[in-house]
């Protein structure tokens, strides 16, 4: 039984010494960033701030990696929350979102930021620069609403609303 062990023991060593090797793409666009919010809407610099550390390393095209990114399969962990941050909100790409999505992603980042959904507390563990407090909150939940409240000023009524399909 103790030989069995060894060599399973032995042979999971091994399979993550050679996951280590596994190809990972990293999330860093760096191209140019005419589809980003800023580019339709005003990001006073307290929101760019607090976004930038507190939403785009998972909602963006451009993530600052920990150091332990480089340790499979924690890469491929964070991948996931990577992609699937991007896949509900990418703020590199939200003047590409129709009038409609926008509105429904702002409306989104008032209502996950104010029940304390965003940032996720897995993240927040390890990036505690990233935790928002109270007022902090308040100033992305407030600029949200303004834009919204733009957006509504702006734009006819039905384009903002999202059509069921």
């Amino acid at each position: 039984m103790k030989k069995i062990l060894k060599i399973t023991f032995f042979v999971v060593v091994a399979l993550l010494l050679l996951l280590q090797f596994y190809p990972r793409k990293k999330n860093n666009i760096n191209g140019p960033e005419s589809q980003h919010l800023s580019s339709l809407h005003v990001l006073p610099p307290a929101v760019e701030g607090m976004l930038r550390s507190s939403c785009y390393d998972c909602h963006s095209n451009n993530t600052i990696y920990p150091w332990y990114y480089n340790i499979q399969p924690l890469a491929w962990w964070l991948d996931d929350h990577v992609k699937e941050g991007k896949r509900e909100l990418n703020f590199s790409e939200f003047a590409g979102y129709n009038l409609a999505k926008q509105y429904h992603k702002l409306e989104e980042v008032e209502e996950l930021v104010t029940e304390g959904e965003m940032p996720l507390k897995s993240y927040t563990i390890t990036h505690g620069d990233a935790r928002l407090n109270g007022q902090q909150k308040l100033v992305i939940t407030n600029w949200a609403k303004k834009v919204r409240e733009d957006m509504k000023a702006r734009y006819p009524a039905d384009s903002l609303i999202r059509k069921k399909q």
